[in-house]
């Protein structure tokens, strides 16, 4: 049982007598466990929920919208603890972390629960068989899975967990189940690169329609990996088989499926130091999470919300600072908008991290430490401006504790946090 920790005012919890305190037992006559449970049979209009109060059990008759929540909320988000990982992935990024961080950042989570709730990546290697039937049961989906191999002894040496290649079964059964799957492959050189990734890219090919989108991903490398499998980022020229491989098994989805189905992360081809495919290569963006086809997507918003601005006279002066995989995307977008005004004062700073190491070049993973550490000695503008990613979500905090207020004393500016939306940037640099 699960005890309630706020009921929403008028909202039809409150309506049917629920209170604080209360311990959930049951709705519509089924035991509930965990959100999943709370949700899939709270879903109709009307039924019972049986609470505990002061020892005794209560039956309460709920009236509601159909598949409006109840207007509860509970000690944690699932209910219960979430479910944590049992594996021991040689490319975790988890792992890779430096010590002293807040201990959040510490915890793995491999819950499927919270690939349906959040769009979390799980590797199926904790499901139970009855944690499977009752996905399928309620078929709860999209499910986003991290696959990385179809390769089962592989996939065993890649995660760390001898069930590794066994949970490869459960894709099976959930495409033949009809739900909707999500793949992403981390790709390790010398692992999984090459044919081994012809061959997965072919196995999930097969699963299709189940199998809507896969994403293809270069591994993370951090300064901290002491102890660890040796491992070593993609070259260039590596970059460049991948998208070729990629996109040759893509083609062919296109052409037989209608869909490409496979998609290269934007830092794998900017680690290729070639073009970034067009948006309509990227269809409805099924994979924008993982970094794919977010700069193609970023700059035809900015090209399109510049040219709604129609004439601009002037722009209070600025600097962005953002990670060094797309300073240089950056950098074309402002020389664009400095020639619609050319007395505009705006510079672009692409930070380095030092703090994971400069291996690691996405913008989210910039610290507060390197935003001063690197531009204490620059001429900035009253007004910097960064990637929202950059901070806690819903904070001011950077991963390294460091909060807004800290940077902006160190630097002298105001910090300007921006939506990962092209359009949002022209409106504040425009301050619209």
């Amino acid at each position: 049982m699960a005890r309630i920790i706020r009921v929403d005012k008028a909202g039809p919890a409150d309506r049917a007598g629920v209170r604080t305190g209360d311990e959930l037992v049951s709705v519509a006559g089924h035991a509930v466990r965990d959100v999943l449970d709370l949700q899939f049979y709270s879903y109709e209009e009307e039924f019972d929920i049986v609470v505990k109060r002061d020892g005794r059990n209560i039956t309460l008759h709920i009236e509601k919208e159909e598949g409006e929540g109840l207007g509860i909320d509970f000690e944690t988000y699932l209910m219960d603890s979430p479910r944590t990982c049992s594996n021991r992935c040689i490319f975790c990024f988890i792992d890779q972390m430096p010590p002293g961080m807040r201990e959040t950042l510490y915890f793995k989570d491999d819950d499927a629960r919270l690939s349906f709730l959040q769009g979390n990546y799980i590797t199926l290697t904790n499901l139970t068989r009855k944690d499977a039937d009752r996905i399928i049961r309620m078929r709860i989906s999209p499910i986003n899975i991290s696959v990385h191999t179809t390769n089962p002894d592989l996939r065993v040496r890649m995660l760390g967990n001898r069930n590794a290649g066994k949970s490869l079964e459960y894709l099976k059964e959930f495409a033949d189940a009809g739900l909707i799957l999500n793949g992403q492959i981390v790709l390790c050189p010398g692992y999984n690169d090459g044919e081994e990734l012809r061959r997965t890219l072919d196995d999930l090919q097969g699963l299709y329609p189940a199998m809507s989108s896969v994403s293809v991903v270069p591994v993370g490398i951090t300064r901290y990996r002491q102890g660890l499998t040796p491992l070593r980022p993609l070259t260039k020229e590596e970059a460049l088989s991948v998208i070729g491989l990629v996109d040759e098994i893509g083609d062919r989805c296109k052409k037989v499926l209608g869909t490409r189905l496979f998609y290269c992360a934007d830092e794998l081809y900017l680690k290729a130091g070639i073009p970034l495919p067009d948006v309509e290569y990227y269809e409805d963006f099924p994979q924008i999470e993982n970094g794919v086809g977010m700069a193609a997507l970023f700059e035809e918003e900015f090209c399109l919300a510049l040219e709604e601005a129609g004439k601009i006279e002037s722009v209070e002066p600025f600097a962005i600072a953002t990670g060094a995989l797309f300073a240089p995307i950056m950098s074309k977008l402002i020389d664009l908008l400095r020639s619609k005004c050319n007395n505009m004062d705006g510079t672009v700073y692409a930070i380095n991290n030092r703090f994971f190491g400069e291996e690691i070049t996405v913008s989210g993973l910039v610290t507060g430490g390197d935003l001063i550490g690197q531009l204490r000695r620059e001429k900035l503008p009253s007004r910097l401006l960064i990637p929202g990613n950059m901070l806690r979500a819903g904070e001011t905090v950077f991963l390294d504790d460091i909060t807004v207020e800290d940077v902006e004393r160190a630097l002298g500016v105001k910090l300007i946090p921006v939506a990962n939306d092209g359009a949002a940037l022209v409106d504040v640099i425009l301050k619209r």
